[in-house]
């Protein structure tokens, strides 16, 4: 599996992958067959697939240690980026397509329906993390503060559920944010677990330096 992970093709195909809803977005939007409301087709389906991303993105790490695949890690960056792609379609969507970028109707909305404000928190949480998702920014930052600004995702996850959440409440329609919230509990829950289980494995005893004279 690590050898077919580490083929030069593999990150290809899974970028042309990732690239598939969009395109039949794109393609639907093309034909005119998003249905009677095609914005809000566009607004539901890209924040879907923003979800299913960053559940894929916090998937790599336990797959990758389960399965002895070192290689997984290779794709993280990748599917963290369309993770962004897919949210910043969703709220363009919404801005441009639903709203007709009128700020004021924006504002208005927001005030009416804040689950928008908790889902834009999202995306500005989100934002620091696609910028920084290059080699040069892990150097200029070190690893452990880019790590610690990375763990921002599992807020990032917690928020967008929310949004998800609440924006079914008003239809009481609980079947799919339930789905979301189980997967993403199952992934986080894995980590402390981890976590746990590392933190009690004895740690090896270091040899003592050997006695200056014991070796004759």
């Amino acid at each position: 599996m690590n050898s077919l992970l580490l083929n030069k093709a593999a990150k290809p195909l899974v970028f042309v992958l990732a690239l598939l809803p969009f395109a039949w977005l794109a393609w639907g939007a093309f034909t005119d067959s998003l249905g009677a409301n095609p914005a809000e087709y566009l607004i539901r389906s890209s924040g879907d697939w923003t979800l299913r991303f960053i559940c894929i993105v916090l998937a790599v790490t336990p797959l990758r240690v389960m399965t002895k695949t070192p290689a997984l890690a290779r794709f993280r960056r990748m599917l963290g980026l369309f993770a962004y792609f897919y949210v910043c379609l969703h709220l363009l969507s919404y801005g441009f397509f639903d709203m007709g970028l009128d700020f004021g109707e924006i504002a208005k909305d927001i005030a009416k329906r804040p689950f928008i404000l908790v889902g834009f928190t999202a995306f500005v949480l989100l934002t620091p993390l696609a910028a920084t998702s290059f080699n040069r920014a892990i150097k200029a930052m070190g690893a452990k503060r880019w790590q610690l600004l990375h763990r921002l995702v599992y807020a990032i996850a917690g928020l967008g559920l929310l949004h998800f959440f609440w924006m079914r409440a008003g239809k009481n329609n609980f079947g799919e944010p339930i789905v979301y919230a189980a997967i993403i509990a199952a992934l986080l829950g894995w980590r402390i677990w981890n976590a746990v289980r590392k933190s009690r494995i004895p740690a090896r005893p270091v040899p003592a330096p050997a006695r200056a004279g014991a070796q004759l």
